[in-house]
């Protein structure tokens, strides 16, 4: 199985795909994790039905990931039982009890926090998985709107919770993300709008430029 993030280099994860093409070609751009949105209310949203008609054709690859907010049991073992993903990232509002009753079935589990100021990262030492995703604050809102992230929150994270692997998203583009890296410092990184022509549709030119600006750190 993939691991993500990954144990000897900076993982990168790309977010919000829709479709079996464009899934193949950020693969094929050196993305280390591919991240699929199953929140009916996202711009990205992608129904499980669809995803099991082509996820099983990918080639062997990257972590795939799937991503929920404030899933129901349902769709939690509807995820879970179709054994395409290898990992959930919960984007909501989901308590540390719910992460541990998920890593107790054997799930690799990311969860999402929003920052809003120093405060918020006191929630990090309260979940039980060690792989955290820090968002950028927007209430109501669950990722993917290209809002930046305080980094020096982010440092302080990592300085404060070192047994965490932390990873950094918000307002992360091609243009930022050198910097990005080498300020933060983050065990991965995640990126949905910031390399997009459109909600759902990569621009892979941006992918591609957002990878390799990446890596050059």
């Amino acid at each position: 199985m993939p691991a993500f993030p990954p144990p000897d280099r900076l993982g990168i994860k790309i977010c919000g795909l829709t479709s079996l093409d464009q899934t193949e070609a950020v693969i094929a751009s050196g993305a280390d994790a591919i991240g699929f949105n199953f929140w009916p209310q996202s711009k990205r949203y992608l129904h499980l039905d669809a995803a099991r008609s082509w996820l099983p054709n990918l080639t062997v690859g990257p972590a795939l990931i799937a991503v929920v907010v404030n899933p129901d049991a349902e769709l939690l073992d509807a995820l879970i039982n179709s054994r395409l993903f290898h990992s959930i990232q919960l984007h909501g509002d989901e308590s540390p009890q719910d992460v541990a009753t998920l890593m107790a079935r054997g799930v690799h589990i990311i969860k999402a926090l929003q920052v809003r100021d120093e405060s918020s990262l006191l929630a990090i030492g309260d979940y039980p998985c060690p792989d955290i995703l820090l968002d950028a604050f927007n209430p109501g809102l669950y990722g993917g709107v290209g809002e930046p992230f305080p980094w020096h929150l982010f440092e302080l994270a990592r300085q404060r919770f070192p047994q965490k692997r932390l990873i950094l998203s918000g307002g992360l583009t091609p243009e930022n993300i050198a910097q990005a890296v080498t300020q933060t410092r983050p065990a991965a990184i995640d990126v949905a709008s910031g390399v997009e022509s459109s909600p759902g549709i990569k621009d892979l030119d941006k992918v591609r430029a957002f990878i390799t600006q990446a890596r050059s750190v």
